[in-house]
């Protein structure tokens, strides 16, 4: 569409009603979100004067609700795509290169001619990657003019690098693959670009979360045709709300913590011959233990039986929202949160045992919420963020609260997106 025909379409509301159904009904948000949208379509104008042609795709961020730490496992994870995107404005054209400018971030060009690891570093490796993956799929891609700007901010949890990487996949997927590759191929290839060209050994959950949107039951026992179960459950209908609060504690220098979560875990399997414990039995893997700790580390061992925990958990979580078991599917979290901090062990990192903020915000939830709703630590851990389901009446309150202790705008309600990475229509 062309620029000023977008601006007056967007100004004149004719894209309320997709607005409203990834962002919900509030006046306040719908109007920050139109206002994000016209500066979005502006700041592209300004970069790339000599393009009149565009359009708008978003992708969403993710919120991890059961299974910490057993994706990599071949495991089942319960979580949901969120109303915090990333949107970009896009022009397409045959110049053989793929052009990024994403508010905040240094600009950055990745040649179509070139799309091989070597010497790719941080996002226009993830770029390159995706666009190799496609052309290796059969794709013919060809160029485009990007701009982008995020709601999904770095190292809030939410996971802003799968939200970018669904992103990408989208608008190569939608304008140069006619769609073939679909929200699941999508989500495979943005984790294979994080994998083998940004070399993060990370799982599939963020990805397939944001790739498919709404609310996701997820069985990665085949890991190259995940088990996908999405489904609906309003929360504020049952009384709770969900919020996020970054402790903003720092995530540098934590990369052997997540890596030895895997490791672990992993070398339990080994003494199975299993590459992964989902190919464990539980009861094997109880029985072993004398023998295990002649292979394998006391905490190996105990990470491990958080897996078989969590594992199951996250469908009973799954099976409790469905049956609109809102009680028996909070017991479940508050479960799930006592397992990470005992088992898993993923609440602070051990390099440092002074910096707590994750057992910090845990604490002071459970004192605001007392016995009710639900709080634990949310994603990889160790540093980052919290999630608690907190009693609609009570949300406003527990968030002043919670930027008291950790800064303004530390703690936000979030709602459920229904869907995943999108390119912005008026017929969506």
């Amino acid at each position: 569409m062309n620029i000023q025909e977008l601006l007056n379409a967007i100004e004149n509301d004719e894209y309320l009603d997709i607005f409203m159904n990834i962002y919900g009904n509030s006046a306040a948000e719908l109007d920050y979100q139109k206002q994000r949208y016209i500066k979005a379509v502006e700041q592209f104008a300004a970069l790339y004067p000599e393009r009149e042609d565009v359009r708008i795709f978003s992708a969403p961020g993710r919120t991890e609700i059961g299974g910490n730490h057993t994706d990599h496992q071949c495991g089942c994870v319960l979580a949901a795509a969120v109303n915090l995107d990333v949107i970009a404005v896009a022009a397409f054209h045959q110049d053989g290169v793929i052009r990024v400018n994403s508010e905040g971030y240094k600009p950055f060009e990745v040649s179509l001619s070139d799309v091989s690891a070597d010497g790719k570093k941080g996002t226009a490796a993830i770029v390159s990657g995706i666009a190799a993956k496609f052309m290796d799929n059969g794709a013919e891609i060809g160029g485009f003019d990007l701009y982008c700007t995020s709601d999904v901010l770095c190292g809030s949890g939410i996971s802003s690098s799968a939200a970018f990487e669904t992103l990408i996949g989208t608008i190569i997927d939608t304008c140069y693959n006619d769609g073939k590759a679909g929200a699941v191929e999508i989500a495979k290839i943005g984790q294979y670009a994080e994998n083998v060209y940004f070399g993060k050994n990370s799982g599939l959950m963020d990805q397939m979360v944001s790739s498919v949107g709404g609310l996701v039951f997820i069985d990665f026992y085949d890991t190259e045709n995940p088990d996908i179960d999405s489904f609906t459950f309003d929360f504020e209908k049952y009384g709770y709300c969900l919020c996020i609060t970054d402790t903003r504690s720092s995530h540098a220098d934590l990369t052997e913590d997540y890596a030895a979560i895997r490791r672990e875990m992993e070398s339990v399997a080994v003494h199975f011959g299993k590459p992964c414990l989902r190919q464990v039995s539980e009861v094997a893997f109880f029985d072993a233990v004398p023998k295990l700790r002649e292979t394998c580390s006391d905490r190996a061992i105990i990470r491990a039986a958080h897996f078989f925990e969590e594992n199951n958990r996250a469908k009973d979580e799954a099976d409790a929202l469905k049956h609109n078991d809102i009680e028996h599917f909070l017991k479940l979290v508050r479960k799930s949160g006592h397992s990470s901090a005992t088992l898993l062990q993923n609440q602070f990192s051990c390099s440092d045992e002074t910096k707590q903020a994750i057992p910090l915000a845990i604490m002071m939830s459970r004192k605001f919420l007392f016995d009710k709703g639900a709080v634990r630590v949310h994603g990889g851990g160790f540093a980052g963020t919290i999630q608690a389901f907190v009693p609609v009446e009570l949300a406003d309150r527990y968030i002043a609260e919670m930027n008291i202790v950790f800064g303004e705008d530390a703690c936000r309600k979030l709602r459920i997106r229904p869907v995943g990475g999108i390119e912005i229509t008026k017929e969506n």
